[in-house]
């Protein structure tokens, strides 16, 4: 009774109350636990794949698409085990991808994302296995195109109607991660944000308690509500049905702090903490044991790994490779315009930092006049800049004058993507001014960079940029590469 009453207390009687008492009468109706589900979902994208292998047999061997290629007639039994083998390790590769968990079901846009990464790793690998090893049958490439397609097509359509299953009232608040913050600051609206930019719904916020530290702040609008203070946690945590406790605030009483760690696991509830004493590469925090005391510590970052730099070095030497010899017509005849406009040399070499703060001489196709820097000395580039050539504008509109740097990517001083490189004068005070400015140079600079691709370049925010380039570095990848490689060519926001 001493703990129905004091909830009562805590939480009234009005809407917001009796709106809690239907979320736990819904999850307590709910008798599927959310392990359930992932296993459906497992099975259903399993269906889906046999249906992609034989939907990719039909249209290889019963179709137009039958005249192309040369291949032996086989029927569907002798195909089986080919089509048992991709289906099986179509799953793995998506579990490999993270996404047969009951925290990411509701989270229906980043699945998505990590299926399509999925199936593309999963076609390439077994179009490499195919080309490697004589398959007896001899499988088809064209059939394992096909499959790749089909399959990407069925997982998203049939993961459409699972979501829409999993979103029906009385089940989505069964399967909703309840949140509860301890303390409110920055780092605490931040977090916020980002759950409520979440579509799906996956996080319900209950509100935050107060740790009597300064840094506690009242959310703007009240939009999150302060439910108490750390004395009531306990209270909180069994009345809001809570499956996550967020601490945003460290500064409260280590006492009450354990207290709160110690109520999580004996509740089995998800215990979680902003590391707001990491400011830098917070991704890179791992837990490690050195002679047996725990501690906790930015370890490595993607480009830290051997095999990681290598992948990358080889596909620079490669786009560079085919950048230079691509682009060699279009230096000539941009190169040739400059001379006309303005005699004198058409290649510029300025100094950068480069990785570790070790400058180099990158090298474009000048698009300012000669000695622009003469009078006022270096300078950001501004728009309508009156040093610029009259076609300097479009070239750095459409990133012309970078194109020699494909040389010092072969050169190994810079990298196609990575934190752009800035100028020793402009930037000396930056590590001084800026927080983590010079964390950016912990890889080699790029050609385009992350950055870059979301407008910020030339005179914008630094502390943007700067955290547009932290983000490459923490979350880097192969597929992250290739993507902005690929938005370069139609993202060209404050190009000038």
């Amino acid at each position: 009774m001493d703990t129905i009453h004091s909830n009562s207390n805590i939480l009234g009687s009005g809407p917001a109350y009796q709106a809690l008492e239907a979320r736990r009468a819904w999850r307590e109706k709910e008798q599927l636990s959310p392990h359930f589900w992932v296993l459906v979902s497992i099975l259903g994208d399993l269906v889906m794949a046999l249906l992609a292998a034989y939907s990719a047999y039909w249209l290889r061997f019963h179709t137009i698409i039958r005249e192309f290629g040369n291949f032996d007639e086989m029927t569907f039994r002798q195909y089986s085990g080919h089509t048992a083998l991709g289906s099986l390790s179509l799953i793995l590769v998506l579990g490999w991808q993270e996404i047969y968990h009951k925290n990411v079901l509701l989270r229906s846009r980043w699945v998505s994302s990590k299926i399509a990464k999925g199936v593309l790793v999963w076609t390439a690998g077994f179009l490499a296995i195919t080309l490697a090893l004589k398959l007896e049958p001899s499988i088809s490439r064209v059939y394992v195109m096909l499959n790749g397609a089909t399959a990407l097509l069925l997982l998203l359509g049939w993961r459409v109607l699972f979501i829409s299953c999993l979103r029906a009232p009385g089940r989505i608040e069964a399967l909703q991660q309840r949140t509860l913050f301890v303390g409110w600051n920055a780092e605490a609206v931040a977090l916020w944000k980002t759950m409520k930019r979440d579509q799906t719904g996956s996080f319900d916020i209950m509100g935050w308690v107060r740790t009597g530290s300064p840094e506690d702040g009242c959310p703007q609008d009240e939009v999150v509500p302060c439910l108490g203070d750390l004395s009531e946690v306990e209270q909180l945590v069994s009345a809001h049905a809570v499956d996550m406790v967020v601490v945003a605030d460290l500064h409260g009483p280590r006492e009450q702090m354990i207290t709160i760690a110690n109520l999580c696991e004996r509740e089995m509830i998800q215990f979680k903490v902003i590391p707001s004493y990491f400011r830098v590469f917070v991704s890179g925090l791992t837990l490690e044991t050195i002679a047996g005391t725990p501690v906790l510590g930015v370890t490595r970052l993607p480009l830290d790994d051997t095999l990681n730099v290598m992948a990358k070095r080889v596909v620079d030497i490669v786009g560079a490779t085919i950048g230079l010899v691509l682009s060699a017509p279009v230096i000539a005849l941009f190169s040739a315009i400059v001379w006309l406009e303005s005699r004198g040399s058409v290649f510029y070499r300025q100094r950068r930092w480069g990785c570790n703060g070790v400058s180099f001489d990158i090298i474009k196709i000048r698009s300012m006049k000669m000695n622009a820097e003469a009078a006022k000395g270096a300078q950001w580039c501004v728009k309508d800049d009156p040093r610029r050539l009259k076609v300097g504008a479009f070239m750095r509109k459409w990133n012309i004058d970078e194109l020699p740097q494909f040389w010092n990517v072969l050169k190994g001083e810079m990298s196609l993507v990575g934190p752009r490189p800035e100028r020793p004068e402009l930037i000396a005070g930056f590590k001084h001014q800026i927080p983590h400015y010079n964390a950016r140079h912990h890889s080699k600079p790029g050609m385009t960079g992350w950055a870059q691709v979301n407008g910020l370049r030339g005179d914008t925010d630094l502390g943007e940029r700067i955290q547009c380039d932290l983000w490459y570095l923490e979350n880097w990848s192969l597929w992250l590469d290739f993507q902005i490689m690929l938005l370069t060519f139609f993202k060209r926001d404050n190009a000038y």
